[in-house]
């Protein structure tokens, strides 16, 4: 069991609790929380686990890194229940099985099922309830002027920021405020946003890229009198709760997959690392994935330095087909670097891994980019593969599975799954092995990202975009009004006194 967690950059033996490290989310030397160690778990457990539904698989998993000292066991299961009721699904997560009509043994993972139409939701549900948990708590029978309150402020490249909102609107003591770069996301994520009339929220339209958006977010959590004076929280990937509860799938699938053991190999679309690193801490813990595999856009940090070592960021984001991927430095990234500089350059010691770590981000912010020993990429290597997928092939192949898809006929990926599933299909061709089965993960809804689906699919005399695709839900949210706060440039003094005035009209 691990309840207590450090920061991937400190040199000391310091730790925090699971509340102070998901209240904080971020370390003060900037780096992330991670758990002292990964409790691994033998086959007999893996065996029960398979039997189990989502809901009380995500309570065997999350007890062993949150103390029932801190949160009693009656409790998290509460929590847990609460936070899936909202998914449309009884799964939660279901697979659904040989989509692609070609291969078999391809499978998609629908996480799109919660209620902003993105896997977010998974863990944003999770999160804010987490927070509104740990208020109610701290602030039981204290006067107004003395409760607790947060303010999370995060970026977005599209689904992060409607699944935080909807996590989090509404909920007392806690103020929202989620920046994303403007005309960067597509219409119905930025109308999900922005049609939330709940009044502890408002969202900031930055002109710029995502990454400066998420360069504010960590300046701001690194000003420290700005943190204390507004107690600022953490809802983007960067959160430790967030990749704990996205672990849950990992498990779920691969028992929807193949029981309780088979083969299976894991592809997951890539921006900022968090759902990936999630399928790490799976297989760490004791889930038999033979590999995960990093799917990227055009935006290929990641693929570039598994293939070179070479971690190195530039401000030319291309603009993709798969918006939610066009970043170029994957915060998340950071965790898993801590572990291969334990495991190969730090002789297992975590002190030294932290200094190592602390010194590749000096250096990444001094000259953008850092070089990594091959012993790094060869110990990465052991549990990633990476293929890098074109806006073209992204485009062709929604509409191979459209075309080719038999259970259910014609079925339909948003760009991101497709950036995962063309990857897929490589792997399938590259490794040439049937008694493997390869889970792709879908990561939103395809009425989120209309122009792509429709580029790909408006050739097909029988498809239409208001039959095939769009909820509903989702169609009545350009007739609602928009609360939005245009911020004319990518800077953080801007936005902290933009934050600071709204806050004043929240009264907050």
């Amino acid at each position: 069991m691990s309840t207590s967690y450090r920061s991937t950059r400190s040199s000391e033996q310091s730790t925090k609790t699971f509340e102070e490290a998901v209240i904080q989310g971020l370390a003060t030397d900037g780096g992330l929380f991670i758990p002292s160690e990964i409790p691994t778990i033998d086959q007999k457990i893996i065996e029960r686990w398979s039997k189990l539904s989502f809901q009380d698989l995500a309570f065997e998993i999350m007890k062993l890194y949150i103390s029932d000292k801190e949160i009693p066991d009656s409790d998290l299961k509460e929590l847990i229940k609460r936070s899936y009721s909202t998914f449309r699904s009884e799964d939660v997560t279901p697979l659904a099985k040989n989509v692609t009509g070609e291969h078999e043994n391809l499978h998609v993972l629908e996480l799109f099922h919660g209620p902003t139409y993105a896997f977010k939701d998974v863990a944003l549900q999770f999160v804010g309830n987490l927070f509104e948990y740990f208020l109610q708590r701290a602030n039981k029978d204290l006067p107004q002027e003395q409760r607790k309150k947060i303010t999370v402020v995060g970026a977005t490249s599209g689904d992060t920021g409607s699944a935080a909102i909807y996590g989090l609107r509404g909920k007392k003591d806690v103020a929202v405020f989620i920046l994303y770069p403007t005309g960067r996301i597509s219409p119905i994520q930025e109308e999900q946003m922005t049609t939330v009339g709940d009044k502890n929220v408002q969202t900031l339209s930055v002109k710029g890229t995502f990454d400066n958006c998420q360069d504010i977010v960590k300046a701001i959590f690194g000003d420290k009198e700005f943190n204390e004076r507004h107690n600022v929280g953490a809802v983007n990937s960067i959160n430790w709760a967030r990749i704990l509860a996205q672990m849950t799938y990992y498990f779920y699938a691969y028992f929807q997959a193949v029981g309780a053991s088979g083969k299976v190999k894991f592809v997951v679309p890539s921006g900022n690392f968090g759902d990936i690193l999630a399928g790490y801490y799976a297989k760490k813990m004791g889930l038999s994935v033979e590999k995960l595999v990093i799917a990227t856009n055009e935006n290929d940090i990641l693929d570039r330095f598994l293939k070179s070592g070479v971690y190195e960021r530039s401000d030319d984001v291309a603009a993709t087909l798969s918006p939610a991927m066009d970043i170029l430095i994957s915060s998340n990234f950071e965790r898993l670097l801590w572990y291969l500089a334990r495991d190969t350059l730090a002789n297992g010691n975590d002190l030294e891994a932290g200094k190592i770590v602390r010194e590749w981000f000096t250096e990444l912010k001094a000259d953008g980019k850092f070089v990594v020993d091959s012993a790094v990429i060869q110990t990465a290597l052991k549990d990633f593969e990476s293929e890098r997928v074109s806006n073209s092939e992204t485009t062709s192949t929604i509409k191979e599975v459209y075309a080719t898809s038999k259970s259910p006929k014609n079925y339909i990926l948003d760009p991101h799954t497709a950036v995962g599933v063309c990857a897929t299909k490589r792997q399938i061709l590259k490794d040439n092995d049937s008694s493997i089965n390869y889970i792709s993960l879908s990561t939103a809804h395809p009425a989120k990202f209309a122009d792509a689906v429709n580029e790909a699919l408006s050739s097909f005399p029988e498809y239409s975009f208001e039959k095939d695709v769009l909820p509903a839900e989702l169609k009545k949210l350009s007739t609602l009004e928009k609360k939005i706060k245009l911020v004319d440039r990518a800077d953080i003094e801007l936005v902290k006194s933009i934050i600071d005035e709204e806050m004043q009209k929240m009264g907050l």
